[in-house]
């Protein structure tokens, strides 16, 4: 029996500033070493002098750690609507605002909290 192996294609992906993105440190994973995959915010793009490689300068965000070189064959884009998928989908007709996630709760009050803090309108 022949196996037919198979690999995943990464489109190329180009990074801008204040992109929040996933990133790990190949190195520690492979080391079982702990801290190896955060969440950082790009700061800037350069070009490495001997490979001509773009590489990325981010701010890990959980401790405002700045790390320098990061190769992007490392990195995955965290897009906006995952980050918001829980107040988008948000059960509102759901009677129990338990079933609702923090975010969304968090949400909504803010929401609220704003519409409360217009002027009623005249009629």
């Amino acid at each position: 029996m022949t196996e037919t192996q198979t690999q995943a294609v990464r489109p190329k992906v180009t990074y801008t500033r204040g992109d929040i993105v996933l990133f790990r440190d190949a190195e520690r994973f492979w080391l079982g070493l702990p801290g190896h995959t955060f969440v950082g915010r790009v700061e800037r793009s350069w070009q490495q002098a001997g490979t001509g490689k773009v590489l990325y300068d981010l701010t890990e965000l959980s401790g405002n750690r700045a790390r320098a070189g990061i190769d992007p064959d490392y990195m995955r884009l965290l897009p906006p609507a995952d980050a918001m998928r829980d107040i988008d989908t948000a059960p509102l007709s759901e009677p129990d605002t338990g079933a609702m996630t923090p975010a969304a709760v968090a949400w909504l009050r803010q929401h609220l909290a704003q519409d409360a803090a217009l002027p009623a309108q005249r009629t």
